[in-house]
């Protein structure tokens, strides 16, 4: 068998057989096939596209490169949710502990932001002392004690994904629908879940557009977990803004925490209800979603959730204090209100413009080595659809530079569109696949 032989079979439109597969992912774990060469089999898939059964034997044989964590002996259902990116989502950090709160085991392993999308490691590394690399002896201790924990990724799970993302970024194909299928249902199968929920994100904020390319990446991810006995539901969820109040890191753990302590804002609130319901069902915790919502109002109301929270942050030695003192997390050194200069609806804030205005300051990163200020950030003081009076405060800038604070404050006041008329807003979530 040639490499050559099956760039060139792919290229012109065939699909692979199971034996084919096999000798790619071997080469690329055994560094046999060159870079060029997988390159150019990433290119022609890019084109060419997979079907089902193909995209299905690759994430399997991704899976299979590699250790794999078992968790079955701490539960039949061991829970994980992911999110392909947006702005302000901090989801993960209130549905983990809420889950177990709740009687749910879920082990989540992250990643940090990259891009203009935040990362939850990086959020949680804003704690004092908050330890994100965990063993993976360390890991399974921790979900079997406290029923959660959230660790950062690891190469030593689907090491071939590494290698194929790695030759994505610099070869213009991460955007392939079977090749970010493949990635992701991969590593969640290898972190040892058994029911995983998605937020596949569309919108101005997401790296999918449209909710046509959202629908169709969400059908290929439900269908390549069926072929492989586990259980997937894709929530398909607008980006058109970003989600809460707060973007940036340390502004991000404070606003997990007002949800967690029944002060959070509506659309974070729906969408952790939704994710939530979907896990605690899906794994036989509760019969129905309302069942299930009711109980993770009911954590949030009597104080179980967030002393979930305090737990999680305690056995992974951070300072659990931050969730009563806020002042124990960074705090930027300017705070600058910026008001509206007109009267109106809000009638869009795109999230994407927002996402490079809290990278200006430096909450963001262009590469991985690039070090990020947990501090600075973001909160906006008003969403779409509600209404504005001249001089009243739009947005609240935390920053610590001046010149980073007015290159970003330019790129806010962009991001607001105001009008005279109020307009229908997107619906948070679109459509639930499974």
């Amino acid at each position: 068998m040639r490499t050559v032989d099956l760039i060139t079979k792919k290229k012109q439109g065939k699909a692979h057989t199971r034996q084919e597969l096999e000798y790619i992912v071997n080469g690329i774990v055994s560094g046999e096939i060159p870079d060029y060469q997988l390159s150019a089999w990433l290119m022609a898939v890019y084109f060419q596209g997979m079907d089902i059964e193909e995209t299905a034997i690759l994430t399997e044989l991704i899976v299979n490169t590699s250790k794999t964590l078992d968790l079955s002996h701490i539960s039949n259902y061991i829970l994980d949710k992911h999110s392909t990116g947006g702005v302000g989502d901090k989801i993960t950090l209130i549905l983990i502990p809420l889950i177990a709160a709740c009687g749910g085991e879920i082990a989540k392993l992250s990643g940090r932001g990259l891009g203009h999308t935040g990362g939850t490691i990086d959020k949680l590394e804003s704690i004092e002392g908050f330890k994100t690399d965990l063993s993976m002896e360390e890991f399974t201790a921790q979900v079997k004690k406290t029923g959660c924990a959230i660790a950062s990724q690891t190469g030593e799970l689907a090491y071939a994904d590494k290698k194929l993302y790695e030759l994505r970024d610099v070869t213009s194909t991460v955007d392939c629908l079977p090749l970010i299928a493949s990635s992701v249902v991969s590593k969640k199968i290898a972190s040892g879940a058994n029911v995983i929920v998605l937020d596949v994100k569309y919108g101005d904020g997401a790296f999918l557009k449209t909710k046509e390319e959202a629908e169709k990446l969400s059908v290929i991810m439900v269908d390549i977990a069926k072929k492989l006995n586990r259980s997937i539901t894709a929530v398909i969820t607008s980006m058109e803004e970003p989600l809460g109040h707060n973007i940036g890191n340390a502004l991000e753990v404070i606003e997990s925490i007002e949800v967690l302590k029944g002060k959070g804002p509506a659309d974070l609130v729906e969408l952790t209800l939704e994710l939530g319901s979907i896990l605690l069902v899906n794994s036989k915790v509760f019969q129905t979603k309302e069942e299930a919502k009711a109980k993770m109002l009911e954590s949030i109301a009597n104080g179980s959730a967030l002393a979930k929270f305090k737990e999680l942050i305690q056995e992974q030695h951070g300072c659990s204090e931050c969730t009563e003192d806020y002042s124990k997390l960074p705090r930027a050194s300017i705070i600058k209100e910026i008001k509206a200069k007109k009267e109106g609806f809000i009638n869009t804030i795109k999230a994407y413009e927002i996402a490079l205005g809290c990278k200006i300051l430096g909450a963001g990163r262009d590469k991985k080595t690039d070090a990020i200020d947990y501090a600075v950030g973001v909160v906006l003081n008003k969403k779409v659809g509600e209404f504005v009076k001249e001089g009243e405060i739009l947005f609240t800038i935390h920053a610590n530079a001046m010149e980073k604070l007015i290159q970003a404050e330019e790129l806010f006041e962009q991001a607001f569109v105001i009008s005279d008329v109020q307009t229908a807003k997107e619906p948070l979530i679109y459509k639930v696949i499974e």
